[in-house]
Formats: C-alpha cells, sequence, structure tokens
C-alpha cells in the first residue's frame, strides 16, 4: 500500500518547516535546558498560529477537530527542528482531557500540558500535569536526563500507562529528528576532509549514510499508517510499530551523525549535538522498542 500525502498536507509540513527554519530553534533549546523558557514559549505561540494544536482539539472548543495525519506531519516538521516542549504530551492530552476552556487554551496555544509516562516533560512551566488517565497529579523533583532539555520530572504515584497517540506522535517527532540529523551529516561529509579527499566519497561512510536513509525512508511511512488507522482496532499496534521504527531509524541516524562528524559531534558549542542527545533520549520515551514490539507480536 503506498502512503501519500495530499497537496493541503504537503504544504502545511513545508509552511511549518519555514516558520521553524527560521526560529533559531537551537538557541531555544540551548535556553530552555537553562530554565529559560522564553525563546521556547515564542515558538510554541508561532506553532499554535500555525494551527499545530487546533489540530487536536474538537471543533466545539476552538479546534479542528482531531486529525491525526496532520499531527504527524506536524511533529515530524517540530522533530526536524528538535523544538523544545512537550508537544507531544500537549496534543496527546488534548484527546482525553474534558475541560472546554483548557482545550480552547490549548488551541491557542496558551496552555502547555504535561502526561506522566512515567516522568512529567517540562512540568515547572506547564500548566497541568496529568497521568495518562486523565487523572491530575503532583509532580516532584527533577530526575535525570540525557537531554538536558527535556526537563523530566518526578510523578509519585501516578497510575502507569502512556496514549497510543502519543506514541504515534512521539514516533512522527523521531523521524524529523532523524532526517535533520542525516541530512547535516550528508552535508558535513562533504566538506570534512581526509587523506586529501572528502570523507563522503569513501565507500564505508556511503553505506553508513545509505543505511540511516533506508532506515528512516521505511519508518516513515509506518508512522503515516498508524496515522490513518487511527480510531480502528489496529491503531494500538500500529501507533507501537510504528515507534519501534522510528526509534530505531532516528538512533542509527544520531550514530552516523556522531561518526562522520567524529568529536566535534559531542561538544556542547556545535548544534548537531542538540538533535543527537534528543535522539537518544527519544529511544525510550513513550516506551521503548522492545515494549513497543511485545504489543506487535502480541497483537498479531
Amino acid at each position: 500500500m503506498k502512503f501519500v500525502l495530499s497537496a493541503e498536507q504537503r504544504m502545511f509540513g513545508e509552511t511549518l518547516r519555514r516558520l521553524l527554519a527560521g526560529a533559531q530553534t537551537a538557541k531555544a533549546v540551548r535556553a530552555w535546558a537553562a530554565g529559560d523558557a522564553a525563546p521556547g514559549r515564542a515558538l510554541w505561540s508561532q506553532a499554535a498560529e500555525a494551527g499545530v494544536f487546533a489540530l487536536a482539539v474538537p471543533e466545539e472548543h476552538g479546534g479542528a477537530g482531531l486529525l491525526p495525519v496532520e499531527l504527524a506531519v506536524a511533529m515530524e516538521e517540530l522533530g526536524r527542528a528538535a523544538a523544545p516542549g512537550p508537544y507531544v504530551e500537549t496534543l496527546a492530552a488534548a484527546e482525553f482531557l474534558g475541560d472546554g476552556d483548557l482545550l480552547a487554551r490549548i488551541a491557542e496555544g496558551e496552555a502547555l500540558v504535561s502526561v506522566a509516562v512515567p516522568h512529567a516533560l517540562d512540568a515547572d512551566v506547564a500548566d497541568l500535569v496529568v497521568a495518562a488517565d486523565g487523572t491530575a497529579v503532583r509532580a516532584g523533583g527533577r530526575v535525570a536526563s540525557l537531554d538536558p532539555a527535556r526537563r523530566l520530572f518526578r510523578v509519585d504515584g501516578a497510575p502507569s500507562g502512556r496514549t497510543d497517540l502519543g506514541v504515534l506522535l512521539c514516533a512522527a517527532q523521531q523521524v524529523g529528528l532523524g532526517r535533520a540529523l542525516l541530512d547535516v551529516s550528508v552535508e558535513y561529509a562533504k566538506t570534512r576532509q581526509q587523506f586529501g579527499r572528502p570523507i563522503g566519497e569513501y565507500q564505508a561512510v556511503k553505506h553508513h549514510l545509505a543505511t540511516a536513509m533506508v532506515e528512516l525512508e521505511f519508518a516513515r511511512p509506518l508512522v503515516y499508517g498508524a496515522a490513518l488507522s487511527y480510531g480502528t482496532g489496529d491503531f494500538a499496534r500500529d501507533a507501537s510499530a510504528a515507534k519501534v521504527a522510528a526509534s530505531d531509524a532516528s538512533y542509527l541516524a544520531a550514530k552516523t551523525a556522531l561518526q562522520v562528524h567524529a568529536a566535534i559531534g559531542y561538544t556542547d558549542e556545535y548544534d548537531p549535538s542538540l538533535w543527537i542527545r534528543k535522539a537518544r533520549a527519544l529511544y525510550s520515551a513513550w516506551g521503548t522498542p522492545s515494549e513497543h514490539r511485545a504489543r506487535v507480536v502480541a497483537a498479531l
């Protein structure tokens, strides 16, 4: 089966990509990690103006209705830009929150929601922290994170669980993140020289980059296939399959980026390091690949 986005969906993604490309997201990521939410909140408002949050909110509360394919398009572009903040969590929470006023604020980009799965992302700046069943919970102290811009907080006594929409949106975010890492690695391979030649001319480097590209190209249709199955009995299985593929693909893209960039890829001053750390953190966010493989097998 071939999944092709409509012209309107492609245009939405391209518009969002252009908006984020000019938004200095690396600066916002560093500020967010340091506890300065202002640049990230400004980016959040821009995303709201582009209609991102309305895609998860019912029409009676000022949204466009829950549109899973368009949400996946949005999260792919937000992942490509490594935008900081609880985007997945807020969009996923809009599916089960019943407060009309809160949903209207989400649609307008005025409310941030954190979901404990099991830790609460960015609970210090969120307007509400909930469990995956919609129960309001209270966040505690900070928890160490592989990505400093993913500010995690402990939530004691919260019911365990996660939403399948959140799983899908996290997978879409990972596809965009992995694609950004692959693109920057390809460009760097054209300019970095070893033994008098760009490293991109060496067959071994080409193979690594091609393998990462193939993994991402296989993961992307699984994400959109899962989005199309939203509302059916297959959605939980399809979302898990997408998360497995996206986790593996984005993690491989991050490892390849480190191999291509060498030591500079580790440095805080070099922007791709922000994407690399996020790829590792998202690998196990919203469930590890092993957990989701088990869900897929159980559904067969």
